[in-house]
């Protein structure tokens, strides 16, 4: 295999289910250990990891309509710092070393998000966490992902679920959904397809930031995706 990483800086998104294993709910600590070790070893490679967490496993409060939206995003950043926390101890016991940056201050458990920050961490070999997503409501955490991996100036966006990549329709409902293996940015607004929610989209589109969406069912696709093995679907410009 071939040991040199193909990207020198990514953006790991993860959403907060894939944290929470079988049960769907609360944290699979785990799961979260093995996740973590995979992202250990891509550092050890020499790669730069940013990592940006949902907080679905804890808070979806934007799907019941009953509360003030506002107030219910708010719930979710918190849940995204859950996961972030959870994350960071996971690292530092896999031997990594991680900073947690939160949108919202909260300095007492994070530091506060300061890009050139994150970046000296960054370069300096820590794996850093960004959570709350923008820090602002109306604002999924794909978008906190896109925003994040422009800001730091990231190569790609790894997007970990718990599918094979992008398809044509649901393959847990159509056996016979098709897998692309790469699309445009065009090809995934124009088709809307289910890669990220449309403002995240755009956003790597003007900013020209590949997405590659991968399973992590297997940690360790984090690290062939580090090495450029081909896996997963792969979104660019044409």
């Amino acid at each position: 295999m071939n040991q040199k990483p193909k990207y020198r800086r990514i953006l790991l998104k993860l959403s907060g289910e894939v944290l929470a294993g079988r049960e769907s709910v609360g944290l699979d600590f785990d799961k979260v250990l093995s996740v973590c070790r995979s992202v250990k070893e891509c550092a050890d490679l020499g790669v730069q990891v940013a990592i940006v967490v949902g907080g679905g496993n804890f808070w979806r409060g934007r799907s019941s309509g009953k509360m003030d939206r506002t107030r219910a995003d708010h719930m979710g950043m918190l849940a995204t710092v859950i996961n972030s926390l959870a994350l960071a101890d996971g690292l530092e016991q896999a031997g990594a070393s991680a900073r947690v940056q939160t949108a919202i201050e909260m300095q007492r458990i994070a530091e506060p998000y300061i890009r050139g920050r994150a970046i000296r961490h960054l370069e300096k070999g820590r794996v850093v966490i960004f959570g709350c997503g923008t820090g602002n409501p109306f604002f999924s955490t794909d978008t906190g992902a896109s925003l994040r991996a422009a800001e730091i100036d990231a190569d790609i966006i790894f997007k970990a679920t718990n599918v094979d990549g992008v398809y044509d329709s649901d393959p847990r409902t159509n056996p016979a959904a098709k897998l692309y293996r790469r699309l445009t940015y065009a090809e995934i607004l124009e088709k809307h397809l289910n890669v990220m929610d449309m403002t995240a989209a755009a956003m790597c589109q003007d900013n020209r930031l590949p997405i590659l969406v991968f399973n992590l069912c297997d940690p360790h696709n984090i690290v062939r995706a580090a090495l450029g093995e081909e896996i997963g679907t792969l979104v660019a410009e044409a």
